[in-house]
């Protein structure tokens, strides 16, 4: 039987580093040319709507924000096979198998258009929504356009993912379409992530992370992101199922209950201030 250091993928080293840091970056994981058919995929995806999944609204309908005209696509993989497919890719698999240190599932699929103009995402951690028990989740970020601060690049906080899951306050829905936020912890700070297209950025579920607005005229900053957990996992938030083996299996764990570290009530408060401008000032 093979040991996990002869099925590595990646170096000692790599490893090492997202040990350290919680995240790491997999550089041209993905082909240019596997990249634009993605792209067109989504965008075509985009122009034409998915029926009971996708329906953007017409632009005269979204009060001049961008990103209502281009809103994320949620759980892709649910019905769309080439979504589903890039989510199980076996170059994933042996990556996020070197990460996690066994097996991994996959749980979750988006797609991010951020247009021209469009906000970004308040710093969060992923396991606060996720839920993940016992170890964490863990997202694959791949980069369809060529990411950097100028149209809203991925920020990451180097090591946070050794510190414990926040409760977070309310963001700033001028420079934020999510409505939690959490502070970066006492010596450390916010680092951009530059992506080259077919870049695929991997990082712990505890890492804070988010990005800011898109302040280009004309470039997007498209990705396509899924979360994984590790195999020993034993329950998780139950919007998440069913699980996805790497051989196309299903299978589900137990629903975790309650709102985690930020209690129940809080949480239900939270999620209720979406989309409202309460918190706008």
């Amino acid at each position: 039987m093979q040991t996990l250091t002869e099925n590595r993928v990646l170096t000692a080293e790599q490893i090492e580093q997202y040990e350290r840091d919680g995240y790491f970056i997999a550089r041209g994981l993905v082909s240019p040319e596997e990249t634009q058919k993605l792209l067109d995929h989504f965008m075509q995806m985009h122009e034409q709507t998915v029926p009971g999944h996708y329906e953007p609204p017409a632009w005269e309908d979204c009060n001049d924000d961008v990103l209502r005209r281009y809103p994320r696509i949620m759980m892709p993989h649910r019905y769309d096979e080439t979504s589903k497919s890039q989510m199980l890719d076996a170059r994933y698999e042996g990556v996020l198998h070197d990460l996690f240190g066994e097996e991994a599932l996959a749980s979750q699929s988006m797609f991010y258009f951020k247009p021209p103009g469009a906000r970004g995402q308040a710093l969060h951690q992923d396991n606060f929504y996720l839920l993940v028990s016992p170890g964490t989740c863990m997202a694959a970020w791949l980069s369809l356009d060529d990411a950097d601060e100028e149209n809203g690049g991925m920020f990451v906080v180097p090591g946070s993912h050794k510190t414990d899951i926040q409760c977070p306050h309310v963001a700033d829905l001028r420079v934020s379409f999510t409505t939690e936020e959490v502070d970066i912890p006492k010596g450390m700070q916010a680092v951009p992530c530059h992506l080259k297209a077919g870049d695929v950025l991997f990082f712990n579920g505890s890492v804070i992370h988010g990005s800011y607005p898109n302040t280009s005229s004309t470039r997007f900053r498209r990705a396509f992101i899924c979360h994984y957990v590790p195999q020993s996992m034993t329950r998780m938030s139950g919007g998440y199922y069913p699980l996805h083996t790497f051989a196309g299996e299903t299978l589900e764990r137990e629903v975790a209950d309650g709102g985690g570290v930020c209690g129940t009530e809080e949480w239900n408060a939270l999620r209720e201030a979406r989309g409202t401008g309460q918190y706008l000032s």
